[in-house]
């Protein structure tokens, strides 16, 4: 009698089962997830976690801004770095990379907001000055996590003032 129950019970949950057809998101795996583009990405960057795979944040471990001779280093190159620009632009510009397991980094993404914090797009040639000095730093340290080497998401934050880096964030 209980196993008769049993599948009265299961019947009408099991009847109700839908199967999803695979197919591939248009959507990231994670929110934030820097997805490939064709158009802007190196194709010779490789991630030592598969596409679509999870990627850490940066300050997911204990050690948190993992650069060697840390942020002191990326300032005094700054500081020899011809960043002159002819705008005037007072916000932030944001670049968010992914840095692997070698430390090598890739899928470099720009924005620019201004002091009201709201998206904007006034001085490419400031822009894109801090994009190529970004890319230039290569003394980024690998991550490990529970003794896995993994990718990371770094973002480094200029903030502008009349058109000069007046401080790096984080």
């Amino acid at each position: 009698m209980k196993n008769l129950l049993f599948l009265l019970f299961l019947l009408p949950l099991l009847s109700n089962c839908q199967t999803e057809k695979a197919s591939v998101s248009k959507y990231p795996a994670q929110v934030g997830d820097i997805l490939f583009d064709k158009r802007t990405d190196d194709p010779d960057f490789k991630r030592c976690i598969p596409e679509n795979k999870y990627a850490y944040q940066y300050y997911n471990d204990s050690k948190g801004f993992q650069y060697k001779g840390e942020k002191l280093a990326i300032i005094e190159k700054l500081a020899k770095t011809d960043l002159t620009a002819d705008g005037k632009f007072n916000g932030y510009i944001v670049v968010r990379f992914l840095v692997n397991c070698e430390g090598k980094t890739g899928l470099f993404r720009v924005k620019q907001i201004d002091s009201e914090y709201h998206e904007v797009n006034q001085d490419n040639q400031l822009k894109d000055k801090l994009l190529g000095f970004t890319k230039s730093l290569d003394a980024w340290i690998p991550k490990e996590i529970e003794g896995k080497k993994i990718d990371y998401y770094q973002y480094i934050n200029y903030k502008i003032v009349d058109g000069k880096v007046s401080e790096i964030l984080p």
